[in-house]
């Protein structure tokens, strides 16, 4: 084996792979010490050194160099096989692990590349030396992809998959958009404008709070561009999502009101041992402050890192009120010292149930047993108010299913009984309807006699007429109507009719 062949073989691999020699001479040695087992055998004791300087191997058995026509025999073309897979397996991982390191160290950095295919709801970025991944959860909702876009995103998570390296990225995370401002802003990646905190739904809205060490320079008017050229490149890239970029200030009560713009702030109250900031805006600014379906408060209380809640006036003095008198009912709770708590921005029994004890003595003065016992009863409040929410959610979500079920339902298999007053409701409908069909079958009959004397008295002009009356009333089974158009007002039938009417009631009165 000539070494200045060695030397140009690791120079080449070093050059086209960027793995650092060292692994390659490391890789080179262990396939000759491969193919030396192979020659000798796993009995004697082998050892391979390769000069770096002048690129001779030195092959060592049982202590003993071997020459280099041993060497040259123990490389054969079968053994040369063997150390050509050796060399390129250790070749593979030493790439391998260079690539991940390398993206390992870019890890929430940006990358660019194009689309290669698309696979389901996942797409193939070529990125050079290896393709990411972007997932379908990780894209903005409602972007798509073609092959051969441009698409730009940050790297979320490297991983090894064998001898291949996983790349995962994505366009949602928070950092995309620092990203984005470091390329588009050159204050903000020369570190004189300084992103201090960012919240953000993706694909919908985005505040950034920005900062400046050179009180000259309108840090928000230099995010924003002239004609806001900068801010647009930046929302073209994020699909049109909305980004608000807030002034940012050390002291809450300046940037509790700034993060929640649009919407005009009255008052800001901190609530520190909570972590809480009540925030009261007059009523017509309550819906901007909130925002559409709280978006607007719940990426304000993201970004300066408390939690915020929105009131008006009103409404506090409500909550006050109520709590007050909720917090005076547990044992041990003075008035006094619930007006202390509720001033503290304490609400409910959930929030008295998860204050330390050490606070709650200082507050009311109380005995490590008494703060115990008042945390105990705010626990069992609070479980039994959650257990009372939560039924009126499965109410609401299914009124067929929480309605109570009737205790006077008859069970399966059970004989139902009426009650007296369905059976004497009953009774009576039977009998006047068997009254009913009496009378209707009397009128009947009596209407076909007097029809008939009619027919036989009457003029030959009224024949027709009177046949046809007729034919209407054996159509229409005796009905009332057919009587009133076939008999004469004053006829005795309709005395009769009447007659067997009001004897039909009289019956069906002496029987009820």
């Amino acid at each position: 084996m000539d070494g200045k062949e060695v030397l140009r073989i690791v120079d080449a691999i070093q050059r086209d792979k960027s793995i650092d020699k060292e692994i390659v001479f490391g890789g080179i040695e262990q396939a000759i010490l491969s193919a030396a087992r192979r020659h000798f055998g796993d009995e004697h004791e082998l050892s391979v050194d390769i000069d770096r300087d002048t690129g001779e191997p030195t092959v060592l058995c049982d202590g003993d160099k071997l020459g280099k026509d041993i060497l040259g025999e123990i490389l054969g073309r079968v053994a040369a096989q063997t150390a050509k897979q050796v060399m390129i397996q250790k070749i593979r991982e030493a790439e391998r692990d260079t690539v991940f390191d390398e993206y390992m160290e870019m890890q929430y950095q940006s990358v660019s590349g194009t689309v290669s295919r698309v696979e389901g709801g996942a797409v193939l970025i070529n990125l050079g030396k290896i393709e990411g991944i972007l997932p379908r959860g990780e894209q903005i909702p409602g972007e798509s992809f073609r092959v051969g876009d441009r698409v730009r995103a940050v790297v979320l998570d490297v991983r090894k998959a064998g001898s291949r390296v996983k790349v995962i990225l994505s366009r949602t995370h928070p950092d995309m958009v620092r990203r984005l401002f470091e390329l588009e802003i050159p204050e903000v990646a020369d570190r004189i404008i300084d992103v201090r905190s960012l919240a953000r739904e993706a694909g919908y809205r985005s505040k950034v709070a920005v900062s400046c060490i050179d009180s000259s320079i309108d840090c928000v008017g230099a995010c924003v561009g002239m004609r806001g050229a900068r801010i647009k490149n930046i929302v073209d890239e994020l699909a049109g999502e909305r980004i608000d970029i807030v002034r940012w200030n050390d002291s809450l009560q300046v940037l509790v009101p700034n993060s929640l713009q649009p919407a005009e702030v009255e008052d800001v109250i901190l609530c520190p041992m909570l972590g809480r900031v009540i925030v009261l805006v007059r009523d017509d600014q309550l819906p901007l402050a909130i925002g559409r379906k709280g978006q607007n408060v719940r990426l304000a209380s993201k970004l300066v890192g408390w939690d915020i809640e929105v009131m008006t006036q009103t409404e506090l003095d409500e909550q006050l009120d109520k709590t007050v008198e909720a917090f005076s009912s547990i044992p041990g709770v003075s008035e006094e010292l619930a007006e202390s708590l509720v001033s503290q921005g304490f609400f409910s029994y959930y929030d008295l149930s998860v204050i330390e004890p050490d606070q709650l003595a200082e507050l009311g003065g109380l005995t490590a047993e008494q703060c115990e016992q008042i945390v105990e009863v705010a626990d069992r409040e609070s479980e039994r108010v959650e257990a009372e929410e939560e039924a009126m959610r499965i109410a609401q979500k299914n009124p067929a299913a929480a309605a109570p079920q009737s205790t006077d339902q008859p069970q399966a298999g059970a004989e139902v009984q009426p009650e007296p007053d369905v059976v004497e409701a009953e009774t009576e409908a039977e009998t006047e309807a068997e009254v009913e069909s009496e009378v209707e079958s009397e009128v009947e009959s009596e209407v076909e006699s007097e029809v008939e004397s009619e027919v036989e008295n009457s003029a030959v002009a009224e024949n027709e007429e009177v046949e046809e009356t007729a034919v209407d009333v054996n159509d229409t089974e005796g009905t009332t109507e057919a009587d009133e158009t076939t008999v004469p007002e004053e006829s005795p039938v309709e005395e009769q009719a009447v007659n067997v009417e009001n004897s039909a009631e009289e019956s069906t009165e002496k029987q009820e």
